[in-house]
Parts: C-alpha cells; sequence; structure tokens
C-alpha cells in the first residue's frame, strides 16, 4: 500500500478512528470499575487504608512496565496485534482480581490488577493509534475523538457499581466485585472488534509510506525535535501523576467523609463514589475534542498550559473546599478537564515531533513514564492522605503543576503546531 491515492488513505484513516473509538468504548467500562473499586478492594482485603492507594499504583505500574514492550511489538507487528495483546491480559488480569477477592489474598488482587493494567498499556496506545494516518491540521482532532470515546464506558462503568453488586450477589460472587462481569464481556468484544475491523494496521501503512510522495501530501514533513518531544512526555507524565494521585485517594477520602457523617453503608459508599469517579471520568474525555481542536487551531504548548490552569484550580478546590461531597465533585471534575486538555495537547504535540520510525519507540516511552509516575504518586498518596489529609495530598500535586508551566518553553523550540 505505498502508493495509495489521498482519498484512499483518508477513507483509511477514517475507519481506523471508528474502529478505535468503538474499541475504547468497551474498553473504558473496565477502565471505569477499576478505578472505582481498585481502592475499596484493597482496603478491604490488606484491612489497611493507606495500602488502597497500592491499588491504582498497581494499575499504573502494570501499564508502565508493559508500555515499552507493546511500543517495540508494534513497530514490529502493527497496532492491531499489540491492542489485542493488551485486550488478552486485561481479561486474565479481570479474572485475577475476582480470584483474589474470593480468596481475600490481598497479594493476588494486586497481581490481577497490575495484569489490567497491563492491558491498560493498549488502551493508552490507541490514541497514538488514530494519529499513525492522521494529516497534520486534524492530528488533535483525531487523538482526542478517540479518547473521548472512553467517555461513554468510563461514565458507565462506575455508575454500573450498584447494578454490579447485585447482580454478583445473586449469583454469590465477592463483595466489591460483580460489576467486572461487564468488564469481562467489554473486554472480549474490544478484542474480537480489533482482531477483525483493524485492517489495514494504521501504524504498518504509515511506517510502508515513509519518505513516498503520497506521505508528504497526507501526513506532512518527516521531521525529528527531540528537545520538542522530551517536554512534551514530561508535560504528559507530569499531568497524568497529577490526576491519578489525587483520584486515587478521593474514594477513600470519600469513604472517611461518609463514616464520619454516619452514613457509612457499602451501598451508599459505593453510590457516592461510582458517582463522583463517574463525573471526573466524564470530565477526562467528555470534552477532549474541544481541546483537540484548539490544539490544532491554537498550538500545542497553548493548550498545554490551558490544562495546567484548569488543573490549578482543581487542586485549589481540594484544598479549601476538599471536606465537602460537593467541593470533591467540582475537584474531580476539573482534575478531569486538565488533564484532557494536557495529555491530548501533549500526546499530538509528541507525534509531531518525531519521525514516523521514532514514533512507536517515543510513544512507548511516553506512556511508560507517564504511568510510572503516576504509579509512584499513587502508592506515596495515600501515606499523604494518612498524614495530612485531602488537602495537604493536593498541596503536594501543585509543585507538578508549576514545574510543567516552568519548563514549558522547552515545548516552544521550533514548534510550528
Amino acid at each position: 500500500m505505498g502508493t495509495e491515492p489521498i482519498e484512499d488513505l483518508r477513507a483509511v484513516q477514517r475507519r481506523t478512528v471508528g474502529v478505535l473509538a468503538a474499541g475504547q468504548v468497551l474498553g473504558g467500562i473496565a477502565f471505569g470499575a477499576t478505578v472505582s473499586l481498585g481502592a475499596l478492594l484493597a482496603a478491604d482485603l490488606s484491612g489497611d487504608d493507606a495500602l488502597s492507594g497500592l491499588a491504582t499504583a498497581s494499575v499504573t505500574l502494570g501499564a508502565a512496565a508493559f508500555a515499552i514492550p507493546l511500543a517495540r511489538f508494534a513497530a514490529r507487528r502493527g497496532r492491531r496485534m499489540s491492542l489485542t495483546a493488551g485486550n488478552l491480559l486485561a481479561l486474565i488480569g479481570i479474572g485475577i482480581v475476582i480470584t483474589a477477592a474470593a480468596l481475600r489474598f490481598f497479594p493476588l488482587l494486586l497481581v490481577g490488577i497490575i495484569m489490567i493494567g497491563m492491558g491498560n498499556a493498549g488502551n493508552l496506545q490507541s490514541r497514538f493509534a488514530a494519529t499513525d494516518l492522521a494529516a497534520p491540521e486534524h492530528r488533535g482532532r483525531d487523538l482526542s475523538i478517540v479518547v473521548w470515546s472512553t467517555t461513554v464506558g468510563g461514565v458507565t462503568g462506575p455508575l454500573l457499581l450498584p447494578l454490579g453488586e447485585e447482580v454478583g450477589a445473586l449469583i454469590g460472587m465477592p463483595p466489591l466485585t460483580g460489576s467486572y462481569l461487564f468488564s469481562l464481556v467489554a473486554q472480549a468484544a474490544a478484542l474480537v472488534l480489533y482482531v477483525i475491523a483493524l485492517r489495514p494496521d494504521p501504524l504498518l501503512t504509515a511506517m510502508r509510506l515513509a519518505g513516498s510522495a503520497s506521505r508528504g501530501a497526507v501526513l506532512g514533513a518527516d521531521i525529528d525535535r527531540p528537545v520538542v518531544a522530551r517536554y512534551a512526555i514530561f508535560a504528559v507524565s507530569g499531568s497524568h501523576a497529577v490526576m491519578a494521585s489525587v483520584m486515587a485517594m478521593t474514594p477513600i477520602h470519600l469513604k472517611h467523609m461518609a463514616d464520619g457523617g454516619g452514613h457509612g453503608s457499602t451501598q451508599e459508599v459505593t453510590l457516592l463514589v461510582g458517582v463522583t469517579i463517574a463525573l471526573h471520568v466524564a470530565g477526562m474525555y467528555g470534552l477532549s475534542p474541544l481541546f483537540g481542536i484548539l490544539a490544532d487551531r491554537w498550538g500545542r504548548i497553548r493548550v498545554v498550559l490551558l490544562g495546567q490552569v484548569v488543573l490549578t484550580a482543581s487542586l485549589l478546590t481540594a484544598i479549601f473546599a476538599g471536606e465537602h461531597p460537593a467541593g470533591v465533585m467540582v475537584a474531580l471534575i476539573l482534575l478531569g478537564l486538565g488533564w484532557s486538555a494536557a495529555t491530548v495537547a501533549g500526546a499530538a504535540l509528541l507525534t509531531e515531533s518525531s519521525t514516523v520510525l521514532m514514533r512507536p519507540r517515543r510513544q512507548g516511552v511516553s506512556d511508560s513514564l507517564m504511568s510510572l509516575t503516576a504509579a509512584v504518586g499513587a502508592a506515596g498518596a495515600g501515606i499523604v492522605l494518612t498524614e495530612f489529609g485531602y488537602g495537604g495530598l493536593a498541596t503536594v500535586a501543585l509543585a507538578l503543576v508549576i514545574a510543567i508551566t516552568a519548563l514549558s518553553p522547552f515545548g516552544r523550540i521550533r514548534d510550528t503546531a
């Protein structure tokens, strides 16, 4: 496919974005359930709230460990095979989590969540797959459409918690695991979708086009800008660490507030957590197409900085209004919006700062560092929450926002976006 007409390539790109978007809808269901239930399961099985952050840390650690190998696998075998591998690992991980809850064995729970995280590395790679054949003027838009698609599953997953508990109880599943039934079905459907429909493979097609006349007309110049790429990686990973560390402790913080207010039943806590996380996930993905379009029109760096402004507003809300459920909800919505702006624009900046051959490697490094820094942040967040409270956790996270803003001139070097 080295001499495809431009219109044929655009048709392939439209179909690719559609398939990736559908896969993200399905993958988002598993993501929402893991985020909502992981911390609560970890606290329940370990008997220590300070260890609850290990759930989110395990998800991000799994993604960090598998991101680079998955990117290398994509470079050799294409996006279709790499995304399918991620779905398969997530399916196995969900089964292990349910087993660990039944056995009440905390270490096995972490193993299962790590494997779900390894599968989530594939979900993260989907947004880059949307840019493989994208024209420069639509790169942010196409990437953001795939990111946005996670909204459906990501919002639905947490809202299914009460129903999942009822279904799980009917068939004898352990408490706090019923929603993983929906995750199993969704991950299996995504696996089948990628195997059948993600053809031709977008990354392999882009590699074949490298250096051809049609490539320049459709995909733009193939110029390497390593300084800009390094800043993009830092901005994406730092913004993700801020989001993950605060989000990881929000279910525990809400549980403490519910207990303190005399509303500590499992059903009431899961409902409060589910609604809050659903609003947060809606913030993460709901407006991503807007941020993608703004990144195409305003430039990537401006939208990255817009994300830092919104993250700052979120953290200040958590500091000054974080002892009220409504304040926590507002903070989590803003946290999701700031993350969305920074990661959509940062991912687009990374893609256009790298040659086609360098992209899989740098994208893998970006995803690995993003997940690794979030794992460290989530693991430490439990300790910070215990010692300094929710406001103290937000104050610590604010330091990363300041660093991303201060270093933004490095992202402007030869940036013509």
